[in-house]
């Protein structure tokens, strides 16, 4: 706190002692004591006051409660991502692997159908972009090959329309 270190302190001190003299030092040191108790319960009152009149709270657990930073973003998605996955109802994918003999015997949901897909050019040509739509024929599309630089305009324009 302000940069005191024990060391920064304890010169301070050395320099009081010298300076107030070794007869009046026990006094100083009393009313310095004093003064620090006063201060103190004149803190805890206007704190216990502030707690009564305007119902802040004034127990730390309870100020712990409120504080802001519990909702850190950083410690939510890291509880997030260390958290055990959520099976969906119908999610196949992460059916857990029996590792027991009591495990193995417990039923395990039916597999179901992958819709197959496939993926559609929308957007336009400045903005291209691919998206998966369910494929009714049941075939799948091949994927998308690399752009290619027209070499002439009518190759251009059938690009554009494409």
């Amino acid at each position: 706190m302000f940069g005191l270190t024990f060391e920064k302190l304890l010169l301070v001190g050395l320099i009081a002692a010298v300076v107030i003299g070794p007869q009046r030092l026990p006094g100083a040191v009393t009313r310095f004591a004093s003064m620090l108790r006063g201060l103190r319960r004149t803190v805890d009152a206007a704190r216990l006051r502030a707690a009564t009149e305007l119902g802040v709270p004034a127990d730390t657990a309870e100020w712990r409660a409120l504080d802001p930073r519990q909702y850190d973003p950083r410690r939510i998605i890291a509880e997030a991502l260390a958290a055990p996955p959520v099976v969906a109802a119908g999610d196949t994918a992460s059916v857990p692997v029996p590792t027991s003999a009591a495990d193995a015997a417990a039923p395990v949901a039916p597999e179901t159908p992958r819709i197959p897909m496939r993926r559609v050019h929308v957007g336009s040509s400045a903005h291209p972009r691919w998206i998966e739509v369910p494929d009714e024929s049941g075939a799948t599309a091949p994927e998308p090959a690399a752009p290619t630089a027209p070499t002439d305009q009518a190759t251009a324009r059938d690009a554009v329309t494409a």
